[in-house]
C-alpha cells in the first residue's frame, strides 16, 4: 500500500524534519509513503550541497534582499532553490528494496514526474517531461533558482516550455526520499488542486505497483523531532559550508 499522510502545515525547518524523519524513522518502513503540505508562512528552501553565499545572491535577486522576510531552510535532498510562496508541495518516500528505489536517480525522478504529467493533463493542463536534446550535453554548474531552468524529466508546458514542477531526492540505506513542487502560475489557474492529489495519488500508486491507503499522522518521537527542527534552524545546518 501507498500510505496517504494528511496534510500538514509548517515551518520550513519542521516540513524539512518531518520529511526527514518519514525517511528515517517511519513505523511501517516497508511501505511508501506520500504526503502533501503547506507553510506557516512565506519560505525558500534549497539544496543540500548549496554554498550558503550563493543562495543570500540568488534570494536578493528573487527578493531585493537577502531572505529576512522569508524563512529559509536547507533541504536533506539537492537541486536548487525553491520559492514556495504560490507551489504546491509534496514528499515521497520509497523504501529500501522497492524497484522503484533501486533503480538510477535518474528513472526514479523520470517515474514520480510521469505521474504527475499524466495527472496535470486530467485538468487539461498541456503537461510533459522535458527531453534531453539530441547532441547537446546537459547544463553544467550549480543548481540556481528551480523554476527559471527545466532539466531533464522535469515537467513543462508542451507549447511554452515553461517549467511546471520539479523535484529533489535523497537516497539512503532506508531509501528513496523525493521532495518535488509544483509551481501553481505555470499550470494557468485552472487547476483543482484537491483532485490534483487525489489522481496524483493513484497516478503513484500504479507506477510503484500497489493501491493507495490512507493513515493518520504518525506519532514520531517527540523529542527528536523538537531536535530535528532545532538543527534544521540553526545557523549551523543553514550556513553550513
Amino acid at each position: 500500500m501507498l500510505h496517504v499522510l494528511p496534510a500538514r502545515h509548517g515551518s520550513a525547518a519542521e516540513n524539512m524534519a518531518l520529511d526527514f524523519l518519514l525517511l528515517q524513522r517511519y513505523p511501517e518502513p516497508g511501505w511508501p509513503r506520500f504526503r502533501h503540505y503547506g507553510w506557516q508562512r512565506p519560505a525558500v528552501t534549497f539544496g543540500y550541497g548549496q554554498e550558503i553565499g550563493f543562495v543570500r545572491g540568488q534570494l536578493a535577486a528573487m527578493t531585493g534582499e537577502t531572505g529576512g522576510a522569508l524563512d529559509v531552510c536547507r533541504r536533506p535532498t539537492g537541486g536548487g532553490i525553491v520559492d514556495h510562496r504560490d507551489d504546491w508541495t509534496y514528499a515521497v518516500v520509497i523504501p529500501r528494496g522497492h524497484p522503484l528505489e533501486e533503480v538510477r536517480a535518474a528513472e526514479s525522478y523520470r517515474a514520480v514526474h510521469g505521474a504527475l504529467a499524466a495527472t496535470l493533463r486530467l485538468q487539461d493542463v498541456d503537461a510533459v517531461l522535458k527531453q534531453p536534446a539530441p547532441d547537446i550535453p546537459p547544463e553544467s554548474g550549480a543548481a540556481g533558482i528551480c523554476f527559471q531552468r527545466a532539466e531533464v524529466s522535469d515537467v513543462i508546458a508542451d507549447r511554452s516550455g515553461v517549467k511546471i514542477a520539479g523535484a529533489a531526492q535523497k537516497r539512503n540505506r532506508h531509501g528513496l526520499l523525493l521532495q518535488g513542487s509544483v509551481w501553481r502560475p505555470a499550470t494557468g489557474g485552472r487547476v483543482d488542486w484537491e483532485r490534483l492529489q487525489e489522481d496524483f495519488v493513484n497516478a503513484l500508486a500504479a507506477a510503484l505497483g500497489m493501491e493507495s491507503q490512507p493513515v493518520p499522522w504518525v506519532e514520531f518521537n517527540e523529542n527528536e523531532v523538537e531536535g530535528l527542527v532545532e538543527q534544521y534552524s540553526s545557523p549551523e545546518w543553514i550556513e553550513r559550508r
